[in-house]
């Protein structure tokens, strides 16, 4: 099985038992990867929702995610060089800095993408996409 990137959205719905949570609780099962610009943006959205994000990643950390389940991988140069480039390219449909940070990441580890944002879909990106709910979730 190819490596599985995983989105922000894709975390949340993890963490928050939401449609799509058993694919990545799958993916995760077998060694996912989340880059260090989503996972700031999950603690942002916790952050936002009045959450503790240190607390978020302590909790993660002793359930065992942070600390080997999930693969924090760095945003590199490169990685930021292909953001941009795909930031250009992916704007109209409304995909942000994160989205293409995500994107770059997997391309870098030729990886297929978890997500929940449908404004992924039928964009010419380079990469494979898999959408974590059905069209009925």
């Amino acid at each position: 099985m190819a490596t599985r990137v995983l989105d922000a959205s894709a975390l949340l719905a993890h963490l928050r038992d939401e449609p799509g949570a058993a694919v990545v609780s799958d993916a995760i099962a077998l060694g996912a990867t989340i880059g260090t610009v989503n996972l700031a943006e999950v603690l942002g959205r916790v952050a936002d929702r009045g959450g503790d994000p240190g607390r978020l990643v302590a909790d993660l950390t002793e359930r065992g995610l942070l600390a080997g389940a999930l693969t924090v991988e760095p945003f590199t140069v490169a990685d930021a060089g292909e953001a941009a480039r795909l930031r250009a390219a992916t704007r109209r449909a409304g995909l942000s800095l994160a989205d293409c940070a995500c994107l770059a990441l997997a391309r870098r580890l030729e990886a297929v993408t978890l997500t929940a944002d449908n404004a992924w879909n039928d964009l010419p990106l380079g990469v494979e996409v898999q959408q974590i709910r059905s069209r009925t979730d």
